[in-house]
């Protein structure tokens, strides 16, 4: 009985190994869309550009694409596409596996939230949002290695608008700022590697405008008039 059913089992994997080695590949339906599976390589050579499997023209679950590497195919991202639109779930990798940054795509469009690691490390490095048009919205964070925040920001329609901060390693307070349509334009505040204070005043259109203050060790050592770049005071 043991052995009847081994040798059934066998056959039956032999059969499906059998029957999946016969799968067209890179047939067109009566319509002319691609269906089924397809696979590709690059031109003149045996290296896999990409395979994927599609429903009349459609693409369907997993697809991999691969870059050539020392004249070898390396896989360099994963697209999985469902049936309902064109949204993929894609994570892109580096020749030796770890993943660069992953996210959702509608065609060659960035939308929703992507996420960018440091290089040999599943540390995040950038997280960013993608807004319908493919164009960065909301906040945009950037981190150090060790995990500490470097940088965040406020983006409307791909341009910078609203707060924003940069931060040392040592999490310090080094810039804070407003933008408006890609300009720096509101408060702007600077400080030192130890977080003190050197500089505070405003900004319109990218130009320094008003009074603006300038310190040493906590205290203000000069006063300048930026609208009309007069000196207003000035200690040594």
């Amino acid at each position: 009985m043991t052995k009847s059913i081994v040798f059934t089992l066998c056959t039956f994997i032999l059969c499906s190994i059998s029957v999946y080695a016969q799968i067209p590949v890179n047939q067109i339906d009566n319509n002319g869309e691609r269906h089924g599976l397809w696979s590709k390589d690059y031109h003149q050579t045996d290296q896999k550009r990409y395979e994927g499997v599609f429903k009349h023209g459609k693409e369907i679950d997993s697809f991999k694409f691969y870059t050539l590497s020392a004249g070898k195919s390396v896989l360099s991202a994963v697209k999985v596409f469902n049936e309902k639109d064109s949204i993929a779930n894609v994570t892109f990798l580096a020749s030796n596996k770890k993943v660069i940054s992953k996210g959702q795509m509608n065609g060659k469009r960035f939308v929703g939230e992507w996420v960018f690691y440091h290089k040999n490390s599943s540390a995040k490095m950038i997280v960013e949002n993608y807004n319908d048009e493919g164009l960065l919205s909301g906040e945009r964070f950037v981190y150090y290695l060790n995990g500490g925040l470097a940088e965040s920001a406020h983006y409307k329609n791909g341009k910078l608008d609203g707060e924003a901060k940069w931060f040392s390693e040592q999490n310090n307070l080094l810039r804070h700022t407003y933008y408006k349509d890609d300009k720096l334009d509101g408060k702007t505040s600077y400080y030192d590697a130890d977080g003190n204070l050197t500089s505070e005043g405003s900004y319109i259109k990218n130009q320094k405008k008003g009074i603006w203050k300038y310190y040493t060790d906590g205290k203000v050592t000069k006063e300048i008039d930026h609208t009309t770049q007069t000196v207003i005071s000035e200690k040594e």
